[in-house]
């Protein structure tokens, strides 16, 4: 089943989208595309640039949405390369010791279905896929002392309170 890919959401300013008009490039060919060329195109910072196309790369990946993208470049991830080398397991506990607070399991396998196709490019296995392997070892080896004690949801709601 060869699944749609569906362009990436981007946080891109109207002046952004009119410079990928003009150069007639598709949203879902910027993660084709160098940190450089795509800053040169849009007349953006490196950073920028990097951010965006690392924002497209990771929702190139069946069933990887723009939320799941973002955390991935918030823990300063750019591309699949970067992460092909991380074990599905310690990429969550590094994500949770980085932002503070426990995950959703669901985030987990997303995870790992990420440096799955870092590693097997083209591959069609999606999130779910990854819910009895990621649930195996859980079974096994738990999760580490160290892991977070604030759950996400009670993040979450603490953001949602901020802006009343």
């Amino acid at each position: 089943m060869q699944l749609k890919q569906t362009p990436p959401k981007l946080p891109l300013t109207p002046e952004e989208r009119a410079h990928l008009r003009a150069f007639k490039v598709k949203l879902k060919d910027i993660c084709t595309l160098n940190a450089a060329q795509l800053s040169d195109m849009l007349e953006i910072t490196h950073e920028r640039a990097n951010m965006l196309r690392g924002l497209a790369m990771f929702q190139s990946v069946p069933s990887i949405g723009p939320k799941v993208a973002a955390r991935v470049v918030d823990m300063g991830y750019y591309s699949l390369d970067e992460i092909k080398d991380i074990d599905g397991a310690d990429f969550i506990d590094r994500m949770e010791a980085h932002f503070g607070y426990w995950e959703d399991p669901c985030l987990e396998d997303a995870l790992r279905c990420l440096v799955h196709h870092a590693n097997h490019p083209g591959s069609e296995r999606i999130w779910p896929d990854f819910t009895e392997e990621r649930k195996k070892y859980r079974e096994q080896y738990g999760y580490p002392a160290s892991r977070p004690v604030p759950a996400w949801y009670e993040h979450r709601e603490g953001e949602a309170s901020k802006l009343k």
